[in-house]
């Protein structure tokens, strides 16, 4: 990867857009992301390339922070809006002009939580894709993609857990998670490990809740909780304890929204892992109040 950043470092910086969704600064990782894209859909393999493009792009144009840009910040979201709006619509002109538009605005909104230290993961993503949703249902109708209702070939094992790695980014083969899995280790194998145990974890839960088999074997009450997972992995126990908080919160609001109607995107993961983090670091500052007090 090293010759990457050296030979092609504006391809090094884009694959590292996409590892980011993950929260990995790896550009194997994301190439990785992008093979498992393309395995499951090669439109959305192609909608996630011109969403990253955009936003790294509009990064540059905005003259955004060069390291920031470098680490990928700017990429993941604008990723995650081009593979889900090829996900929900089909790709007709208006809808690949979507994927600029909000890949573009997605970037803008990172840049200022970014300038204003507010941890939003992928927020600006679920904000943006929210919009344009109600955009092409309400105001602009656009067809539905034929993704929607493809056929899933659905096994009762184990591999419920993949799958929750794959509908991360929207894939729901158990191969594209694999794949997803994998480049997660190559970078970080505790993070892929958590989030491995955190997607199983997630399932038991969301089966007590009476979710239907069927949505938990596709992974879809899971890959919020990959994300918590990832976000709170470490080698220390109460890593662990942090990582199952944000974990039931995410199946909790997961199972509300769905109860709703609500399209969750990767909403339970930004709201469980922010109301997680707010506790942590209140018990960290007790603790440190503590130290300095004693």
């Amino acid at each position: 990867m090293k010759l990457l950043e050296q030979k092609l470092p504006f391809v090094n910086t884009l694959s590292k857009g996409v590892g980011q969704i993950m929260l990995q600064e790896n550009a194997l990782t994301g190439l990785l992301f992008l093979a498992g894209i393309f395995y499951g859909s090669i439109l959305m393999g192609i909608g996630a390339v011109l969403a990253v493009l955009t936003g790294t792009l509009t990064a540059k144009v905005l003259s955004y922070d060069k390291k920031e840009t470098q680490q990928g910040l700017y990429g993941f979201s604008a990723a995650l809006v081009g593979v889900a709006l090829i996900l929900f619509f089909k790709p007709v002109m208006i809808t690949w002009v979507a994927i600029v538009v909000g890949s573009a605005l997605a970037t803008i909104i990172q840049h200022w939580c970014i300038v204003k230290k507010i941890p939003v993961f992928t927020l600006p993503f679920v904000l943006v894709t929210w919009a344009i949703i109600y955009l092409f249902h309400h105001i602009y109708p656009v067809a539905a993609s034929e993704l929607l209702s493809a056929e899933t070939h659905i096994t009762n094992d184990f591999t419920f857990a993949l799958r929750g790695f794959g509908e991360v980014i929207f894939q729901g083969s158990a191969i594209s998670g694999i794949i997803f899995f994998i480049a997660v280790f190559i970078n970080s194998p505790i993070a892929a490990l958590y989030g491995i145990t955190g997607a199983i974890l997630a399932a038991t839960l969301s089966a007590l809740c009476s979710v239907p088999i069927d949505a938990i074997e596709m992974g879809l009450f899971s890959y919020n909780a990959v994300l918590c997972a990832i976000v709170f992995a470490g080698d220390k126990p109460k890593d662990g304890i942090w990582a199952a908080i944000s974990i039931i919160l995410s199946v909790i609001i997961a199972f509300q929204m769905n109860k709703l109607n609500l399209i969750q995107l990767t909403f339970p993961f930004v709201a469980a892992t922010c109301i997680t983090l707010f506790f942590k670091n209140l018990n960290l500052k007790q603790r440190l109040e503590q130290t300095i007090t004693n």
